[in-house]
């Protein structure tokens, strides 16, 4: 999650843990998903009458499986590989035990210092594995499947028919416990659908329940990843009888505090805030947000840890914090911070000091490690109701993934992180929010939105598994950005992730030559089928032809230097003067990034802002500070990450 920024505050001494932590604590998923054993799967061609037969051999309607399904995994196989909770197939079956693994996690990679702030120190880095072998039923339903229909868990694995089969007989076991008939009518299996989800309160599976009979409702279609067109009708008039789920014994979570939706399944878990001594303190800092400040982003990352783990290490007082976790299986939510509070999770303190950070159960490395339906589809409603209720606007200079975040100091650049990576769906994400990316200007548009087809879009990826190694191919959100109008030419370089130089590559974690979905950029070009943007003070050239394009025109303001300069600095936070600090709070230097903003290149610019500092680095909450300068600054798209110009050196024009 988080880096070191220079706040020029002398902070309390006490060694924090590390932020790795969580990497040793949580009993992880394999960074990459096994390929399916030879010799199992079903055609393509087979997936809807698989969806037919077992609905027949089960007596379970055919659309309550294809609901289901739809929510587990948008009738996705993933090729017989892993999700990040142990699931297979297009009824994500919960086969944790095969497929959980220790291995590092990304709080345990790179320099990064959650606050992003060395007032505090960088905690030290420590191991160790727990003995966490004892795990919920909602991770072992294949193993349930497997008993319940005699077919072998390696081909429930990996055959999606036979997954299916198992997801049926399921459903009917659910239905039976709860002392239901095996009705034809889908409104009858609200009880067992609620059951499906693994949930273990009630407000959890009603949350997944209502969200698969919103499915029914609407309908769906779409082409899956094994090449088939599965068509699910709507039924507009479909009313569930929710009665049942009184009679499933499941636990009332504790929802009271909560800052969530009613949509969505909420439970309080705080994260502790606690003097150590000495004026040492953790996991977070108190804030009267948006009175003192605004927030003005929500970060998206991903955990690359279990649940489980996840939990005991926000609830750790010598740990970092994040406000939200949600998880993979049934998208449930678990804050843990005050959303008036500040945590540390950006690694960027300015960031921190103005944004809500959601984690996510997933892996950004593993591209079969999917991310749920139910699990996007929670945090976008989520998401929908923190963005109101301050705010935020919902496009992808607001709405960050945690590798938009930039570094604050030149020092921390190579050292932030890269979740939730190139296989995290934005296009999907944002529709889910009610934004999806469409054209909004004519062809010959000076500015683009980076929009490829996600399952049709698969560029190389090394790394995922072991360095340098190639990933399995898969669908992405991700743009790769070349020096020349041609996959021939070299990569664009990142002077900051590679202060000597370097080449960018491949590797998964490597932004420094690729854009994202939703991202925005002026043109600096185009050749034939290809289109160069201003990229970290370059062009950069990405394959856009015109019959299945990665970017779409757009419109918005954009950022020049003014007349006269050959070029202007760029900075990772947006502090104040040195004259707007009062008595007693340490002025902060005002440092660029080693990157610059040259005469004659535009890039597209989102708020204009004042510079502000966030003072806080003591437990007693009297001596906290918001300092706001007279100085104005333009947030912009730089490069894959966010970053800031001075308004005082730049142009604004209106482009599209």
């Amino acid at each position: 999650m988080p880096v070191t920024d220079s706040r020029g505050a002398a902070g309390p001494g006490r060694a924090r843990r590390a932020a790795g932590a969580l990497a040793g604590v949580a009993v992880l998923l394999p960074l990459l998903g096994a390929a399916p054993p030879a010799g199992g799967g079903s055609s393509a061609d087979g997936l809807r009458e698989a969806f037919a037969a077992a609905s027949a051999a089960y007596d379970v309607p055919q659309s309550v499986l294809l609901g289901v399904s739809y929510l587990q995994s948008r009738w996705d196989t993933h090729g017989g590989a892993p999700s990040v909770t142990g699931g297979y197939g297009p009824m994500h079956l919960t086969d944790a035990r095969t497929a959980l693994a220790t291995t590092p996690g990304h709080h345990g990679d790179g320099t990064e210092d959650p606050r992003g702030d060395d007032s505090r120190p960088l905690p030290p880095r420590t191991a160790g594995v727990p003995r966490d072998a004892d795990l919920p039923a909602r991770l072992t339903t294949l193993t349930k499947a497997a008993a319940l229909t005699g077919l072998a868990p390696e081909r429930l694995r990996s055959d999606p028919a036979a997954n299916i089969a198992g997801g049926a007989a399921l459903l009917a076991a659910a239905q039976r416990e709860l002392g239901a008939p095996l009705s034809a009518d889908p409104a009858d299996w609200y009880g067992a659908v609620a059951r499906f989800s693994g949930a273990d309160d009630r407000a959890t599976a009603a949350a997944y329940a209502n969200d698969v009979y919103d499915v029914l409702r609407t309908g769906q279609e779409r082409w899956t990843d094994a090449g088939q067109r599965i068509t699910l009708p709507a039924r507009p008039g479909l009313v569930p009888d929710t009665g049942r789920l009184r009679q499933a014994g499941l636990r009332a979570a504790d929802a009271e505090g909560t800052e969530c939706p009613p949509t969505v399944s909420c439970e309080w878990i705080p994260a502790p805030y606690e003097e150590f001594g000495d004026g040492d303190y953790g996991n977070h800092d108190l804030a009267d947000r948006p009175r003192s400040q605004d927030v003005d982003y929500i970060v998206v990352h991903d955990t690359e840890g279990r649940w489980e783990g996840v939990l005991k290490m926000v609830q750790d007082p010598t740990y970092v914090s994040w406000h939200y976790s949600l998880r993979s299986t049934d998208g449930h939510v678990a804050q843990h911070v005050r959303t008036k509070d500040v945590a540390w999770h950006a690694g960027n303190w300015f960031v921190n000091a103005k944004s809500i950070g959601l984690e996510h159960e997933g892996f950004l490395t593993s591209p079969d490690a999917w991310y749920t339906e139910a699990m996007y589809r929670s945090s976008a409603r989520l998401v929908r109701y923190l963005a109101g209720k301050y705010g935020v606007p919902l496009d992808r200079q607001h709405i960050l993934g945690h590798d938009n975040v930039p570094g604050p100091t030149a020092s921390s650049v190579p050292g932030m992180h890269t979740d939730p990576g190139p296989y995290w769906d934005w296009q999907h994400y944002f529709t889910l929010l009610g934004r999806p990316f469409h054209p909004a200007a004519g062809s010959g548009s000076d500015v683009v939105t980076i929009r490829p087809h996600y399952a049709a879009n698969r560029p190389e990826f090394t790394g995922c598994a072991a360095k340098g190694e190639p990933c399995p191919v898969h669908g992405s959100s991700a743009v790769r950005l070349y020096s020349g109008p041609g996959t021939h030419y070299p990569l664009v370089k990142d002077i900051g992730l590679r202060p000597g130089g370097g080449d960018s590559t491949t590797g998964v974690n490597d932004i420094g030559s690729r854009v994202s979905t939703g991202q925005r950029y002026a043109v600096a070009d185009r050749d034939g089928e290809w289109t160069a943007i201003w990229y970290l003070g370059q062009k950069a050239w990405f394959r856009n032809p015109r019959q299945s394009p990665a970017a779409v025109p757009a419109r918005g303001l954009v950022v020049t230097p003014k007349e006269g300069l050959a070029g202007v600095p760029v900075y990772g936070r947006a502090y104040p003067e040195a004259s707007a600090y009062p008595e007693g709070v340490p002025v902060q230097p005002v440092v660029a990034l080693p990157y610059r903003l040259p005469a004659g290149q535009r890039y597209v610019a989102g708020d204009r802002l004042p510079g502000e500092y966030y003072y806080a680095v003591t437990f007693d909450t009297g001596s906290h500070r918001v300092v706001t300068g007279e100085d104005l600054y333009y947030e912009i798209q730089y490069g894959h990450r966010v970053a800031f110009v001075r308004a005082a050196d730049v142009e604004v024009v209106r482009a599209g």
